[in-house]
């Protein structure tokens, strides 16, 4: 495939840079296991994403010893090859950062099939090494702890996600009465088919292009164990089911998109906002993260209060909001090397 045909799968994201097509792109993955915490979950998390956007075709993780003995069926069953660390002397990660950079030059120059990077780690040292793969016509997507993440390696890559935002799901709201008489089963694929359609760019998938994705997330997916001869049906079931998804027919095709929910957002006061940062901190810590960038913080509130602002609870800075929350002894506000502000969570 050409590097122009490759192109052709790529789309323009609103921030400007290139975004995909759900579910066109070939990656190859290669996580730092010190950078993303090495546990099953969060790995399981950055398997997902990707998987949204792609096909996966190769995946390797660095720095693998006996404690991480959970991720086995993970790393398992995705396939992904082990890299272990190998404890002489104090250039163990610095050789192991080498060998990625090694392995990812060569799968660009070998494998023609692979047209998406995927880089667990916010190391400032691979920022050539993504330089390099964008002048040969890759995409590259980082993942990192915002903890760690340089803002050199940030801005080189062409898609970036925070760890945290990868890990914090979004609390979903209390269901409606038509949603609580759906099985289990049911409000499980509802959750997965919001996921989808929520981490894309366009307002609506084709039936046909979200069943491919979810095959990659489930291969075992078969709409007849939910009892419908079609995936149509199954989508309108689900439709039916959900304040939040519109299916319809156009043109013979079957499409689907999220909508607008008629279940008010909830909002933050006076009264409960300190509440509602706590239960945000401890679900971080919860997750492994024991420092976060206090725009990861805000991020996660406006996700579960849409409307929030910290005019609201009478602060005229979010930077005083955490200045309260320090005095609450729920964090410490700290500075790194590069005068970034840190919120170590308490």
């Amino acid at each position: 495939m050409t590097i122009a045909a490759r192109r052709g799968k790529l789309k323009k994201n609103t921030n400007g840079r290139r975004g995909y097509t759900v579910g066109t792109a070939n990656f190859a993955v290669f996580v730092d296991l010190e950078n993303a915490g090495a546990k099953e979950s969060m790995l399981n998390n950055i398997i997902e994403k990707v998987k949204i956007r792609g096909d996966i075709l190769l995946g390797k993780v660095y720095g693998y010893t006996d404690r991480y003995t959970q991720l086995k069926e993970c790393l398992l069953s995705n396939t992904f090859y082990v890299v272990p660390s190998i404890r002489y002397g104090k250039a163990q990660k610095n050789n192991l950062d080498i060998q990625l950079v090694i392995d990812a030059l060569e799968v660009a120059y070998t494998n023609s099939l692979i047209d998406s990077f995927c880089i667990v780690s916010g190391d400032s040292d691979y920022t050539p090494l993504v330089g390099k793969l964008k002048s040969m016509g890759k995409h590259v997507l980082g993942i990192s702890r915002s903890e760690v993440a340089s803002g050199i390696f940030i801005k080189a890559c062409n898609e970036f996600i925070f760890l945290e935002s990868v890990a914090i799901k979004k609390q979903a709201p209390k269901p409606s009465s038509k949603e609580k008489e759906a099985p289990s089963d049911i409000q499980e694929m509802i959750t997965l088919v919001e996921t989808i359609l929520s981490d894309q760019d366009e307002d609506m998938m084709y039936a046909s292009e979200l069943k491919d994705t979810i095959m990659r997330l489930r291969p075992d997916f078969d709409e007849r164990s939910y009892g419908f001869a079609t995936f149509g049906k199954l989508l309108n079931q689900l439709a039916e089911k959900s304040n939040n998804l519109k299916v319809w027919t156009e043109n013979s095709a079957v499409k689907i998109s999220l909508t607008s929910s008629d279940v008010p957002a909830p909002q933050l006061n006076k009264a409960n906002w300190i509440q509602a940062f706590t239960e945000h901190l401890a679900r971080f810590k919860q997750d492994g993260f024991e420092r976060i960038n206090p725009s990861i913080l805000k991020s996660a509130i406006q996700a579960d209060y849409p409307d929030f602002d910290e005019r609201q609870i009478g602060f005229k800075r979010f930077s005083d909001v955490m200045k309260r929350l320090e005095k609450e002894g729920l964090l410490v506000v700290e500075m790194d090397g590069a005068h970034t502000m840190l919120l170590k969570i308490c």
